[in-house]
C-alpha cells in the first residue's frame, strides 16, 4: 500500500439482537440478526478492503456478528476484543482509534449505537453526499456499516477529518 492511500475505517453496528432474560452485555443475536450479519459480511467483502485489524466490543451480539461476517471476507484480520467499545460514546471510540499503531491502514470497528452512528457523523463533519443522506434516512440500523477515509495518522483522528465514502444497511 502506498503512503498516499488514505486510511479506511469501517464502523459496523452489530446485527439485530434477541431479548432473552440475560444482561444487556450477554444478549445474543436473533435469527434475523444471524442472517443479516452474514449478508453484511458479503457486502464488506464487496468493498475489496483488506482489513489489518478488527476492533470488536466484548458484548455477545457484537462477537457473534463479527464471527458470522468475517467468514465472508477473503482475508481474516487480527481481531482484538475491546471492552471500551461497549456502551462507548463517540469520543471514547476516537480514543480507542487514536491508540492504533501507524502500520494499521484499514480497521473495522464492530460496536453499538448510538456510539458508532455518532462517530460516523462526528468524524465526517458537515460533509454532504449520497452516503450521508442514506445514513440519515435509515438512522444506522442493526448490521449497517459506514466506510470512512482519512489522510491523518491515527493519533490525529478527530472530528471532521474523515470523509464518509459509503454506507450500507440490510434494507439496501
Amino acid at each position: 500500500m502506498s503512503a498516499a492511500e488514505p486510511r479506511r475505517i469501517v464502523l459496523f453496528r452489530h446485527a439485530k439482537a434477541d431479548w432473552p432474560q440475560v444482561s444487556d452485555h450477554e444478549r445474543p443475536l436473533s435469527e434475523r440478526g444471524r442472517t443479516d450479519a452474514a449478508v453484511a459480511g458479503r457486502k464488506l467483502a464487496d468493498t475489496g478492503i483488506s482489513f489489518d485489524l478488527a476492533l470488536c466490543s466484548t458484548a455477545t451480539r457484537t462477537r457473534e456478528t463479527w464471527k458470522l461476517a468475517v467468514h465472508e471476507l477473503a482475508h481474516r484480520p487480527k481481531t482484538v476484543y475491546e471492552e471500551r467499545i461497549y456502551e462507548a460514546s463517540p469520543g471514547e471510540l476516537i480514543v480507542v482509534l487514536n491508540e492504533l499503531p501507524d502500520e494499521v491502514r484499514n480497521v473495522i470497528m464492530i460496536g453499538h449505537n448510538p456510539g458508532v452512528h455518532g462517530l460516523a457523523e462526528i468524524l465526517s463533519g458537515s460533509a454532504e453526499g449520497d452516503a450521508r443522506e442514506r445514513m440519515h434516512r435509515r438512522d444506522f440500523p442493526a448490521a449497517g456499516f459506514a466506510l470512512l477515509t482519512c489522510d491523518e495518522p491515527w493519533k490525529s483522528l478527530e472530528p471532521g477529518v474523515a470523509t464518509l465514502t459509503d454506507y450500507w444497511a440490510p434494507s439496501d
